[in-house]
């Protein structure tokens, strides 16, 4: 890979920085110049920003700030007031303009699967390096890392960062998240399990009995986010995604004290190693699915922080995980259902599209089924549902799903009323349904960690929404509704004289 420096002249979905400048031009940023306590007060004000589909809050002068660590961004993916713009900070993601839809943002996401590779570009320095704290320089106690939830169990600086490993061989390098609270001085304890990558790969080092060179970059590129919340394959190198995101090389920065590369213009990066065996007390953590259990007092594997490097005036980005709407649900579900997508169809099964419905926190994937080539198949909902569920439930694509509902093509699988309107009607409970006691089940979620079953198995099942009709000769009622129930000159005359008659439109 050739060598030169960095350029600061890079569009917002390439760069945190001018990400948050696009969120002041999009009159999206409310910028905090007060000081705000990061005990409580920016995660209360964040939950009500996430809950209310407000403004982005830009807290200038967190309580505790050391000099320029830092500044935080909160809600950095969640949704707009706009309705036009309502996923823009999820278009400005991955490069698109903020009027795009989720559907548009999703074929985005999966026509990058078809490019070819970038691998990124060394460079020789970048903005992450404008200043360096060695051991001894820095207490991680002392930084304004928040604490989110009342119920948490400790400070979460890590929440929208990226982690940064490489497998002993050198063959796999991978950028994924994962939660991390701050310990003492010098440590965190890092949430991992199985089967995450980062625990993989995790896993390959504590088979060598080696500590596990480690970076954790905040502020990363928005698109190098994304790509580290997808449930891409293994050895599938993110690096190389993000740059066919933006058709060109990103610049990637070697760290100070180890052979791993971080984004150049990264906002801060951690550098050190993760123990092989050394665990410390990790959580508990109010998460994505709008709970914290306070007894939930789990062990993550030992993160020591050897140097600290950063962006002058650095900006830390935050999530604070909870009830609709935040970047958990926008991110992990829309990724989830765009690789869920590309399986079944890489696997010849008839599904045009997929979508999680962000109103089930993102627990249900929605697939909608070209019935046509279903029929041509000449099978039954129960072989067809086996097949589905087997390919989603039994790969890392669907851990965070724990229901399939499969529709026909007159459902907006982007619509939660549609979506609801069929799984209530056409999926008789028991009889449609197909369920997965063994396979792996998502943990978080408040019924497998805290509910009547094994915490760690099964919870799965596909509902079955197609009629039975869909699966031989096609649809056979009528639907009864404004758009489907009358004639085109009698809809046109109605809505023609709409607004005349006092309606609102």
């Amino acid at each position: 890979m050739s060598q030169s420096h960095h350029s600061d002249q890079e569009p917002p979905h390439l760069s945190f920085r001018s990400f948050v400048d696009a969120l002041r031009e999009d009159d999206d940023l409310v910028e905090i110049e007060a000081e705000v306590d990061p005990y409580l007060e920016v995660g209360a004000i964040i939950r009500k920003v996430c809950e209310t589909d407000n403004k982005a809050p830009l807290f200038k002068c967190p309580k505790g700030k050391n000099g320029q660590l830092f500044q935080i961004l909160g809600a950095p993916n969640s949704l707009r007031p706009d309705p036009a713009q309502r996923f823009g900070r999820l278009a400005r993601h991955i490069g698109l303009p903020p009027r795009s839809s989720i559907k548009e943002i999703k074929n985005k996401i999966l026509s990058v699967r078809h490019s070819d590779p970038i691998p990124p570009k060394i460079v020789v320095t970048g903005p992450c390096k404008e200043n360096v704290l060695k051991q001894g320089e820095f207490d991680l106690n002392a930084l304004p890392a928040p604490w989110l939830h009342q119920g948490d169990g400790g400070k979460y600086i890590q929440t929208y960062g990226m982690h940064v490993l490489k497998s002993p061989d050198g063959t796999w390098v991978n950028w994924s998240i994962a939660r991390a609270m701050v310990s003492d001085k010098t440590h965190l304890a890092v949430n991992i399990v199985q089967p995450q990558h980062v625990w993989q790969i995790h896993e390959l080092w504590k088979a060598e009995g080696k500590e596990m060179p480690w970076a954790l970059s905040f502020g990363v590129p928005p698109a190098a986010i994304m790509a580290s919340s997808m449930p891409l394959p293994e050895n599938f190198s993110e690096a190389d995604y993000v740059g066919a995101i933006a058709n060109c090389a990103i610049d990637v920065v070697k760290c100070e004290t180890n052979d791993l590369f971080v984004p150049a213009n990264s906002e801060i990066v951690f550098e050190g190693v993760i123990s092989s065996d050394k665990r410390l007390p990790e959580g508990p953590f109010g998460e994505m699915h709008g709970y914290v259990f306070p007894e939930d007092h789990l062990s993550g594997p030992s993160a020591k922080v050897d140097t600290i490097t950063f962006r002058d005036n650095a900006v830390m980005p935050v999530s604070c995980p909870g009830r609709l709407t935040d970047e958990t649900h926008t991110m992990i579900g829309t990724l989830a259902a765009a690789e869920i997508q590309q399986r079944c169809q890489d696997h010849g099964l008839p599904v045009l599209e997929a979508m999680t419905l962000f109103e089930s926190q993102v627990t249900w994937v929605v697939l909608k089924i070209d019935t046509p080539q279903l029929q041509n198949m000449r099978t039954t909902s129960a072989a067809f549902c086996r097949q589905i569920g087997d390919l989603i439930f039994r790969n890392k694509v669907g851990l965070v799903i724990q229901r399939v509902v499969l529709v026909g093509e007159d459902i907006d699988v982007y619509g939660y009323k549609d979506v609801m309107w069929a799984f209530c009607t056409r999926c008789r409970p028991g009889k449609d349904e197909y369920f997965y006691e063994d396979c792996t089940g998502f943990w978080l979620i408040p019924y497998m960690g805290h509910g009547t079953g094994e915490t760690h198995r099964g919870g799965k099942v596909v509902s079955d929404a197609l009629m039975p009709s869909e699966y031989t000769t096609g649809q056979d009622w009528q639907t009864v509704d404004f758009e489907h129930a009358y004639t085109d000159d009698i809809k046109a005359k109605i809505n023609a004289n709409w607004k005349e008659w006092g309606f609102r439109s």
